[in-house]
């Protein structure tokens, strides 16, 4: 057949169809606004949206992973930070003996020119400086409202003088850790 022999349906269908592509064009694909229209077939269609499906399913999965590490990332920074607070706490705690011990040798009646009670006393600001440089604050209660979160009562008495539910006595002074309790301050609560 001779180009002037075919017929109009025909020229048409060639000028839309690429050379690669089979002869039956069945839509035209406009991939995003303004953009160059051209035809494809049925098969290239579907291969396309399965394409598409399997780009949507692997951006999905790398969004989830991405999520997964960040969660993590989280979690473990989280559980760093409170393991190495209560590893703080643990050993704070076993040196509050020691301050115990060396309040009572400091407060108790004596000579004051001697070298040992002023040493025990440098000793003692030592080691409250140290506490504090640590973040660690006193609790002494006495006169205050009691707190259960932050005091162990051990004995009541009747006192006219304080409020019910005071501090009226301080035996053992708590200790805190930014907001959390080392140790209980042990009290006397008046009724």
């Amino acid at each position: 057949m001779s180009k002037k022999e075919k017929s109009a349906p025909q020229e048409e269908q060639e000028k839309t169809v690429c050379p690669d592509q089979p002869a039956e064009v069945t839509e035209e694909y406009r991939p995003e606004e303004g953009a160059e229209t051209f035809t494809v077939t049925r098969e290239q269609m579907e291969q396309m949206e399965k394409l598409a499906g399997q780009l949507a399913s692997l951006n999905d999965q790398h969004l989830r992973l991405a999520a997964e590490y960040d969660n993590y990332r989280k979690r473990t920074t989280k559980e760093k930070e409170t393991i190495y607070q209560d590893a703080k706490m643990d050993t704070i705690a076993k040196f509050l003996e020691v301050y115990d011990n060396l309040e009572r040798a400091v407060t108790q009646a004596g000579d004051e020119d001697n070298v040992h009670k002023k040493g025990m006393e440098m000793i003692f600001h030592q080691l409250q400086g140290i506490l504090e440089k640590l973040g660690v604050t006193v609790i002494d209660p006495a006169g205050q409202p009691f707190d259960p979160e932050r005091h162990n009562a051990v004995m009541h008495v009747d006192d006219e003088n304080l409020g019910e539910n005071v501090v009226a006595q301080v035996f053992q002074k708590g200790f805190l850790l930014g907001d959390r309790v080392i140790r209980f301050a042990v009290v006397q609560v008046a009724n």
